[in-house]
């Protein structure tokens, strides 16, 4: 009998899980939209678009009395969101970890977020600055929000599954995407039979990626567990203090923090070619709107199977190794991509196949092979620092990027000056002994990784 009642204990844990992880999963299905159909695909060049429609003679425009080529404007917002999250995401990191309640900060962080993507309806005429005031809100709280939902994985999914879950969460996400980047396509392709304008159907576009966020955020809401812990009672430390707290603790496990430094580098080339490519294919390529949502759909469909594929490469050939062969793909193709013809929709679609078959699967692996070496108890805080390097530092590529245009005026220049991240990247992640990293954080180390 008392076997019988172990035996259905664990079970019920096991259902139990399954349950979490399958709700953890509608988070990437809600935000991921956000990434999709906003930042990558309509909002660069119709904010690009609105801020030329203000410029001046000379192509700038003048926020703060700042003069700012209107080519630049959507970089520098990228940008300056990223600043935001970074004096937000310890704070979130530092109250999940002490108070355990972690389903309020996520709902916070998801819907000042939906909302704000919702407003993008109101950007019409001249209004670059507001475009570029929610652009910066509504990225700074995904941000925050992916702190808390990160968080998650390593208490929900034990060492073995981690690779997995971590996959099906992007493959999910890059569902989602794909399946409203159809509805987006067939929106803005037919708007003269749907009886709007085709600027109104970018704006309806933006918007109901918003509603999108907002509706399905209520799934993990339900499904996730919030855990108390032995950290409700201690002094709050905020912000940056947090940070360097962390920061100092990671000192102390020089090996994690080597791999922090790895992912900051190669993810800053991730996320600027996720931000920059559709402004890259419409004003150096000359492509048109359709033509950039159809290869965002190709790269979305592409980068299912490739997170899935990529995860079963990882169980037979470690995680290091598979993002290691992402980070080589990445190189190549970027550096194939400043040879890009204008005009020839074909090449770009080649493009997009490549980055898709290895998107998905260089960022789930790079998280969850992340979660082996955080310290247990501290998962928060560690993911705060994670995220910070996922998103939050993800401002020097945008940056660069911006800065390059505004010197050449060449889109070329600009995203050729990409592949710098991906080969250092490579190098720093290859010094980073990964099997010793886990034992030093104090967690049991897999037979593969």
């Amino acid at each position: 009998m008392g076997t019988d009642t172990v035996q259905a204990g664990a079970a019920d844990e096991a259902g139990e899980r399954r349950r979490e992880q399958r709700g953890w999963y509608f988070y990437d299905w809600a935000c991921s939209v956000y990434s999709t159909s906003v930042l990558t695909v309509f909002l660069g060049p119709y904010l690009t678009t609105v801020a030329e429609s203000a410029a001046d003679a000379d192509g700038f425009v003048h926020p703060l009395g700042i003069p700012v080529r209107a080519g630049s404007f959507f970089a520098y917002c990228v940008s300056a969101s990223v600043i935001v999250a970074i004096l937000l995401m310890p704070l979130a990191g530092a109250a999940a970890d002490r108070t355990g309640r972690k389903k309020p900060l996520l709902a916070a962080a998801a819907y000042v977020g939906a909302a704000a993507t919702t407003g993008l309806f109101f950007l019409d005429g001249e209004r670059y600055l507001l475009g570029g005031l929610l652009l910066v809100i509504a990225n700074a709280s995904v941000a925050v929000s992916m702190v808390v939902y990160n968080s998650y994985l390593p208490q929900i999914a034990p060492p073995e599954e981690r690779d997995a879950v971590s996959s099906r969460g992007w493959a999910f996400g890059y569902a989602a995407g794909s399946l409203v980047l159809i509805a987006n396509l067939v929106l803005f392709t037919g708007h003269g039979s749907f009886g709007v304008s085709e600027g109104m159907a970018v704006r309806i576009c933006l918007a109901s990626a918003g509603l999108w966020w907002g509706v399905f955020t209520l799934v993990p809401l339900k499904r996730l567990r919030d855990r108390r812990t032995t950290k409700a009672t201690a002094p709050p430390v905020h912000g940056w203090r947090q940070l360097a707290a962390t920061v100092r603790d990671m000192r102390g496990k020089p090996l994690t923090l080597a791999f922090l430094l790895a992912y900051l580098v190669y993810n800053d080339g991730i996320q600027t070619v996720i931000s920059q490519a559709s402004v890259y294919g419409s004003q150096e390529l000359g492509l048109s709107q359709s033509t950039l949502i159809t290869a965002v759909l190709m790269v979305q469909v592409l980068a299912v199977a490739g997170a899935l594929g990529m995860g079963r490469l990882a169980r037979t050939h470690g995680a290091k190794r598979t993002i290691l062969g992402s980070l080589v793909a990445w190189t190549v193709t970027l550096a194939a991509g400043y040879f890009l013809p204008a005009g020839a929709p074909v090449w770009f679609f080649v493009l997009a196949a490549g980055i898709g078959l290895v998107l998905g699967g260089s960022q789930a692996l790079s998280r969850s092979l992340f979660s082996h070496l955080v310290p247990p108890g501290k998962e928060a805080e560690y993911f705060s620092a994670y995220e910070m390097s996922d998103r939050g530092m993800s401002w020097l590529g945008p940056l660069l990027f911006g800065i390059t245009y505004q010197l050449t005026g060449s889109y070329r220049d600009a995203i050729i000056s990409l592949v710098a991240f991906f080969a250092i990247g490579f190098v720093l992640l290859a010094r980073v002994p990964v099997r010793q990293a886990i034992a030093d954080a104090g967690n049991p180390v897999p037979d593969r990784i």
